[in-house]
């Protein structure tokens, strides 16, 4: 039987979105009355399984529930209801320039979201030449990240993200963000990572990379899982809805 490297098990989370809210008790008194809100479910009843070894992808629409997912499945947000297991260590990464402070230079970001990324100082200073060689950003290491372009950002936090040796890899739509070349790297790690029986999960707005990259994908609309299985099926099946 396959490994499962992350079981995602009826899961459902909501947000409450205020339409009118009191920013303090004085409001509320003055007002007279609670805030109005209503709870908006971002996923609902969302169930699969991700075998070990593969590059898992996630589609769908803006809306859809992806980041969600991904914030649930990196324990940034928790479910109400349903559960995630993963198996081994996991590192995310979901958003440009995320873990970096823009006003330090890119070789203390290295540091800062190593740390974060619960790597201690040893570690990192053993990786520091190969996660700036990754990164293709050596003669802009010891500028302040917030000079860096989006895909000098991606590039970097990228490389920290990876070297951390996970073994599921999250990330969110960041990929696009970066060159040809660049892209490329990322897809030689990514089929190095499954070689070493690794796990990676992506979003993409990419079709063609899911066909591509991805082993197996899932296809969420609306909060819903609307078919999981073979990336190419699954994309399939998307393509054909819009």
């Amino acid at each position: 039987m396959t490994e499962i490297a992350v079981d995602v098990s009826h899961v459902s989370k909501k947000f409450r979105l205020y339409h009118e809210r009191n920013q303090s008790l004085k409001s509320a008194v003055m007002r007279r009355r609670v805030s109005v809100h209503e709870d908006f479910w971002a996923l609902q009843d969302v169930s699969f399984e991700v075998p070990t070894g593969s590059t898992f992808g996630l589609i769908g629409s803006n809306g859809s529930g992806k980041s969600t997912l991904l914030k649930c499945l990196a324990k940034i947000l928790y479910p109400e209801q349903g559960s995630i297991s993963a198996r081994g260590k996991v590192a995310a990464m979901l958003e440009v320039g995320s873990g970096f402070h823009p006003e330090l230079s890119g070789r203390e970001n290295i540091y800062l979201n190593g740390s974060i990324l619960g790597m201690g100082r040893k570690e990192i200073d053993r990786k520091f030449e190969s996660i700036v060689d990754f990164s293709g950003v050596e003669n802009f290491i010891d500028q302040p990240v917030k000079n860096y372009s989006s895909g000098m950002y991606v590039r970097l936090g990228f490389s920290v993200a990876i070297s951390v040796d996970p073994d599921v890899l999250v990330v969110d739509e960041v990929l696009s963000v970066g060159d040809a070349d660049f892209q490329k790297k990322c897809q030689d790690k990514f089929s190095e990572f499954r070689a070493q029986g690794k796990t990676v999960i992506l979003v993409s707005h990419s079709l063609d990379t899911v066909t591509r990259m991805c082993d197996h994908a899932a296809w969420l609309q609306n909060g819903h899982l609307r078919t999981v299985g073979e990336a190419l099926d699954t994309v399939d099946a998307y393509k054909a809805s819009l």
